[in-house]
C-alpha cells in the first residue's frame, strides 16, 4: 500500500482515491480532490492558502512536525594513546608517513618524466637516422637514374646517326 501526497495541499492520499493529472510535458500530479485540482489549474500558490500543509510549513504552524524534529548531536572524536604509545608519538609517526608519501610520490613523478624524455629523445634519434638513410638512398637512386637516362640518350643519338647514315646510301 503506497500512500502518496497531494501535489497542491500536501495531504496524504490513500490508494484508489484522488485525481491524477498529467501535464503536456509528461509530468504527473496527484490531487486529493477536485478542490485541490481546481486551485492548481487556476495557478494558485499553495503557500498562500491557509488550509494547505505547504502554508502551515512555510508559516511554522505545524507544531507536531516541529516537535518530531530533534536536534542531532555532533559526534566529537577524541584521540587517545594506545598502550605502549602516547598520542604525541602516534601523531609524530603520522606526520613522518605523510612526508615520506609526498617525497616518494615526487620522486616517482620525476623518474617518470625523465623516462618519458629519454624515450622521446631515442625516438627522435631513430627518426632522424631513418630520414638520413632515406635521403642517402634517394640521392643514390637519383644519381643512378640520371646516369641511366644519360646513357640511354647517348645510345639513342649514336643509333639514330647510324640509321640516318644507312638510309643515305
Amino acid at each position: 500500500m503506497k500512500i502518496e501526497i497531494c501535489a497542491f495541499s500536501g495531504y496524504k492520499i490513500r490508494p484508489g482515491r484522488g485525481v491524477r493529472f498529467v501535464r503536456m510535458d509528461g509530468k504527473p500530479f496527484l490531487f486529493a480532490n477536485k478542490k485541490c485540482f481546481s486551485r492548481f489549474s487556476h495557478k494558485r500558490n499553495p503557500r498562500k492558502i491557509r488550509w494547505t500543509q505547504f502554508y502551515r510549513k512555510a508559516h511554522r504552524k505545524n507544531k507536531s512536525a516541529l516537535l518530531k524534529k530533534k536536534k542531532t548531536r555532533r559526534i566529537v572524536k577524541k584521540e587517545r594513546g594506545i598502550v605502549g604509545a602516547s598520542l604525541d608519538l602516534i601523531n609524530a609517526r603520522r606526520q613522518q608517513q605523510k612526508e615520506m608519501k609526498t617525497v616518494t610520490l615526487r620522486e616517482q613523478a620525476i623518474k617518470e618524466l625523465k623516462e618519458r624524455k629519454r624515450a622521446k629523445a631515442l625516438r627522435r634519434k631513430k627518426e632522424r637516422e631513418e630520414r638520413r638513410k632515406k635521403k642517402k638512398s634517394t640521392e643514390k637512386n637519383d644519381k643512378k637514374r640520371t646516369q641511366r637516362e644519360q646513357n640511354k640518350k647517348s645510345k639513342n643519338k649514336f643509333n639514330t646517326k647510324q640509321k640516318n647514315i644507312g638510309r643515305k646510301y
